[in-house]
């Protein structure tokens, strides 16, 4: 399955942005009212500067305290996240978040400006309804269907 193919599966096409100079605080508040597990780091909305995640909060909080929270997203925040193109394949976005310890990332087009997101949690779920169509397509083959 293609990562276009795992973009239309998610209830929702949104992906939440920060910009670089909002507190960590701000970045807590928006993971927590989301429910979400990263946010993307752009000051322009379009394209990718950086992510921040629950665990680079969480990493910053057990080293400094909760002053963190009053440090800006830019502090803390991945730079240059890895990304994806629609075109590529699942098995490879997962070899690719596997090997980097990472569980969100961007997608973008061409030109670098991002399309949507894609999460550990997606590229499992596509892997596993690839397995089922292949076992059922195998057990066709088998029963004469």
């Amino acid at each position: 399955m293609l990562v276009k193919q795992m973009l239309s599966m998610k209830p929702s096409g949104e992906v939440y942005t920060i910009a670089s100079s909002a507190s960590v605080a701000d970045a807590v508040k928006q993971l927590s009212d989301k429910r979400i597990g990263a946010i993307i780091v752009s000051d322009d909305g379009v394209n990718p500067e950086g992510i921040i995640s629950e665990r680079d909060i969480v990493r910053e909080l057990g080293k400094q305290g909760p002053e963190v929270l009053s440090r800006s997203v830019a502090d803390i925040m991945t730079r240059k996240p890895s990304t994806c193109s629609t075109g590529e394949d699942t098995r490879a976005i997962l070899e690719r978040m596997t090997e980097g310890r990472f569980r969100h990332m961007p997608v973008v087009d061409a030109e670098g400006r991002m399309i949507g997101i894609v999460s550990i949690g997606d590229a499992v779920s596509a892997r596993l309804k690839e397995l089922r169509d292949e076992r059922d397509a195998l057990t066709g083959m088998i029963m004469g269907n």
